[in-house]
């Protein structure tokens, strides 16, 4: 695994990453319009499922290995008073985590999906990003270095998420600084602040902003001076992801901002690249960045059932035959099979 000394070695590995195979993204395609059902019957899974493989870079893959991470970290922009909760939360939070009391742990479980949690730091918070960088070039590189690190190379699917008091500051400072708008268009309620709350994390962000001019358009900048070590490590252990093909599932807006600055690497992306989002990109007006379902924890629970989604499509029931079956569409199995299979001999061909 490589050593990241520098923001500018970090940008070199992210050089030379993999793109989506579109061979098999292709194959997963061709197989999924053989299946006895009709065109886009399973809406946006069948989407999913031929992502998957294209990340995967085999037609027809198997999943068995998803693995969550969460990283927590802790914000000196709670001292502008932007959250309704105070630092020590993320704390309780981790002890959460760690003792499986929390809904992630349980979610997990369920889907035998492997669960870990990185604290990172937490007694010494980020600077307030209102006075300067909230990262030296040193803690950031160390945030990446152990979220890359975090990464099971095993795993077939990777979901992230986070703990950190005062993050959505943060995550909106950096929606804010990459894709532009007004704070207003990213700023939420958060922890539940009221609007004079909202209106006063707005003015949070913007002063941030102001304070860390270079952050602007600057993915890996952006990073380093607005966020934390929590949205740092999950860049680290998405840019590990892609490396190794692990397609990965973003939970929230944190989640999302974290993996936004990839927008701004000089990496080749297409729609689809930075991960299947969940929840919204941002809380008020970010758009869409995949399917909503209205949660908010951001510790991973909202993408915790797209192992079992995505099992359901890439391992369908034997009994549902590829090709429409006997008759359908006027071709039979035995007139597209290249060789004799097991379905030719009077059985389901194994999907």
């Amino acid at each position: 695994m490589p050593a990241f000394t520098s923001l500018a070695t970090f940008q070199t590995v992210l050089d030379g990453l993999p793109t989506i195979d579109i061979v098999a993204e292709q194959g997963a395609l061709a197989r999924n319009n053989q299946l006895t059902k009709p065109p886009g019957a399973l809406g946006r899974l069948e989407t999913l499922a031929i992502w998957y493989a294209g990340w995967r870079g085999v037609a027809r893959p198997r999943l068995t290995r998803p693995q969550v991470l969460i990283f927590a970290g802790n914000h000196g922009i709670t001292a502008q008073g932007v959250s309704a909760f105070p630092a020590e939360v993320t704390e309780q939070m981790v002890l959460n985590f760690q003792a499986g009391g929390a809904a992630i742990n349980q979610l997990s479980a369920a889907f035998g999906a492997r669960l870990d949690v990185h604290p990172l730091s937490l007694d010494r918070p980020t600077r307030d990003f209102t006075t300067g960088p909230a990262m030296s070039e040193a803690d950031c590189i160390a945030a990446l270095q152990s979220g890359w690190d975090a990464v099971d190379a095993e795993a077939d699917l990777l979901v992230t998420g986070e703990m950190g008091i005062g993050n959505t500051t943060s995550a909106a400072a950096l929606a804010l600084a990459l894709f532009g708008g007004e704070a207003t268009d990213w700023v939420g309620r958060g922890t539940g602040v009221d609007a004079m709350g909202v209106a006063h994390k707005c003015r949070v962000v913007e002063a941030g902003l102001e304070m860390n001019p270079v952050a602007r358009g600057n993915g890996l900048q952006a990073l380093r001076c607005l966020g934390g070590r929590e949205l740092a490590a999950m860049a680290g252990a998405i840019a590990r992801a892609r490396q190794a093909r692990i397609p990965v599932v973003l939970d929230g807006f944190i989640c999302c901002s974290a993996a936004a600055w990839r927008c701004c690497c000089r990496l080749p992306l297409r729609a689809g690249d930075l991960g299947s989002g969940l929840h919204r990109l941002g809380p008020v007006g970010g758009g869409q960045a995949g399917p909503s379902d209205e949660g908010r924890s951001g510790d991973g629970s909202g993408g915790q059932d797209q192992p079992a989604r995505l099992r359901q499509d890439r391992h369908p029931d034997p009994r549902q035959a590829a090709g429409g079956g006997r008759g359908a569409a006027g071709r039979r199995h035995r007139d597209r099979c290249p060789a004799p299979c097991r379905r030719c001999r009077g059985r389901v061909e194994p999907p």
